[in-house]
């Protein structure tokens, strides 16, 4: 085949290229044009309560959202889409089965909240850094990285629960409690107090000669009941599973565990598939009461 001109040569080239950058600039504005359909799609399952549902449809939205991050992977809402949902995912449906699958799912949470904290302006690698150094950056972080710093935080903390026996995890707990402490700085009532959820469960874990402290654990567990009125059954649930088996308090842990278990179900339609993963993590907890009492 004889060669062609150099100007029709060219011409081919650019046209590729056109086609190219064509094709790239559709895919993004079309994952950007899904952005409101996926929040729309996080309130219908937030409201689901048929856990096999459930089980079966998140897999797909993840993956769905990793599809867009490869179009848009500096989009940080994106990020946390995908945090919330790898947490929500292993939490629910794959810790109590699989702890080392469970691991590898908020790992990958993770990486996509510390990305997303990355885009509002914290600098360097989270497990390279020291507590000092995370802290001055902190506090230059405002309200904006709320999002970020609350699941990074909450991602990376579950990622060190599941590997407690690897040492150098276990020292980067006091990193991830430094971020969820700014977002009790920032904004305590995010995501339905979250952080002192979290606080309820990081010092109502470990008795006292470990740095437990059940008084500030029991605080943080009613200030967190305080922003649903109660009607977030996953506090009570964790506030029995934690502090109360902690504290030996069998009445309390099987009085609240019984509580969240005959909750009607209709208590908090907006969180009620969080609320159905609650009662069936309670009755798994009430089935080991003789066990643990």
């Amino acid at each position: 085949m004889p060669d062609m001109p150099w100007s029709l040569t060219r011409a081919v080239a650019i046209g590729l290229c056109c086609v190219a950058l064509g094709a790239c600039s559709m895919g993004r504005i079309v994952a950007r044009s899904s952005l409101p359909i996926l929040e729309s799609g996080n309130v219908a399952m937030n409201r689901e309560t048929d856990l096999d549902l459930a089980r079966a449809a998140i897999p797909a939205n993840l993956k769905l959202i990793e599809g867009l991050i490869q179009e848009l992977p500096g989009n940080a809402d994106l990020r946390l889409q995908a945090a919330q949902g790898f947490y929500g995912y292993a939490y629910g449906f794959v810790e109590d089965e699989d702890s080392r699958r469970a691991s590898g799912l908020y790992r990958r949470g993770w990486e996509h909240a510390r990305r997303a904290l990355q885009a509002s302006g914290f600098r360097g690698e989270l497990t390279a850094l020291s507590t000092e150094e995370i802290g001055k950056q902190l506090g230059e972080l405002g309200r904006g990285a709320v999002p970020a710093l609350f699941w990074t935080a909450s991602c990376w903390a579950k990622w060190i629960d599941m590997n407690r026996n690897d040492p150098a995890r276990l020292a980067d707990m006091g990193k991830a409690a430094a971020l969820m402490e700014r977002v009790l700085a920032l904004d305590e009532n995010y995501y339905h107090g979250g952080a002192h959820l979290f606080f309820g469960v990081y010092y109502g874990a470990r008795p006292p000669m470990l740095g437990g402290d059940f008084v500030r654990s029991a605080e943080h567990f009613e200030k967190a009941r305080a922003v649903d009125r109660g009607r977030l059954l996953i506090v009570d649930m964790l506030r029995a599973e934690y502090l109360a088996r902690q504290q030996l308090d069998r009445k309390q842990f099987h009085e609240r565990l019984v509580a969240v278990v005959n909750a009607p179900p209709d208590i908090y339609p907006e969180m009620a598939l969080v609320n159905a993963i609650a009662q069936q993590k309670a009755r798994k907890l009430l089935a080991k009461e003789e066990e643990w009492f």
